[in-house]
């Protein structure tokens, strides 16, 4: 469902080190440790300031968009021709530039190789779940894909208390490690001839 938007350099989750800041930042300092996030805050809007939402008026996830906010250009060239943005973080690359609302400083001792995962995985599965569904302890809670995504979802729902989680995937071989991450049964749709919400009220 993405725009068309090309070349562009993709990627949105990412660990990484300020090289220089822009006119005007003094959030950041050239060294500091910063994680991207495609879902920044200019902190000023009224949905910033808001506690039930973080869609910001200027940095919410814009796919259509392949430029900075500022000038409307796009801040990576090759051969003279431009190569746009993609979500505003563009973390597949050795450098990127960022707006500095779509950055979260961060320890400088956390090692960026993990908690890279911060930038976007762990942080959307484990919010979906504390924050949007907040489960009550006891309840029954079932997670759809048992990727990086739906296995910090589950930490959640471990978290929140829930009595029972129940994790959903087609691949069998996840179903060891969501164990860990408090999957107590586990459905693989492809065994079953009925819809696999069927499967999980009947359980």
């Amino acid at each position: 469902g993405q725009t068309p938007v090309f070349p562009r350099i993709l990627g949105h989750e990412a660990g990484g080190i300020v090289e220089s800041v822009g006119e005007g930042v003094t959030e950041l300092v050239p060294g500091d440790h910063v994680l991207p996030v495609f879902t920044g805050e200019c902190k000023e809007c009224a949905h910033c300031r808001s506690e039930e939402s973080n869609l910001c008026d200027l940095l919410r996830i814009n796919v259509h968009r392949g430029v900075m906010i500022g000038d409307g250009q796009s801040r990576f060239t090759i051969d003279g021709k431009p190569i746009f943005h993609f979500v505003g973080t563009s973390t597949f690359s050795e450098y990127t530039v960022i707006h500095v609302g779509c950055l979260a400083k961060i320890d400088p001792e956390a090692p960026l190789d993990k908690v890279c995962l911060l930038s976007c995985g762990i942080s959307t599965g484990l919010g979906a779940t504390l924050n949007v569904a907040k489960p009550k302890k006891g309840m029954t809670v079932a997670i759809f894909g048992l990727g990086a995504v739906g296995l910090a979802a589950m930490e959640g729902a471990r978290m929140s208390g829930a009595s029972r989680i129940i994790g959903v995937d087609l691949n069998p071989a996840k179903h060891e490690q969501a164990k860990k991450f408090g999957c107590t049964d586990f459905v693989n749709p492809k065994d079953h001839t009925k819809p696999v919400q069927e499967v999980i009220v009947e359980m």
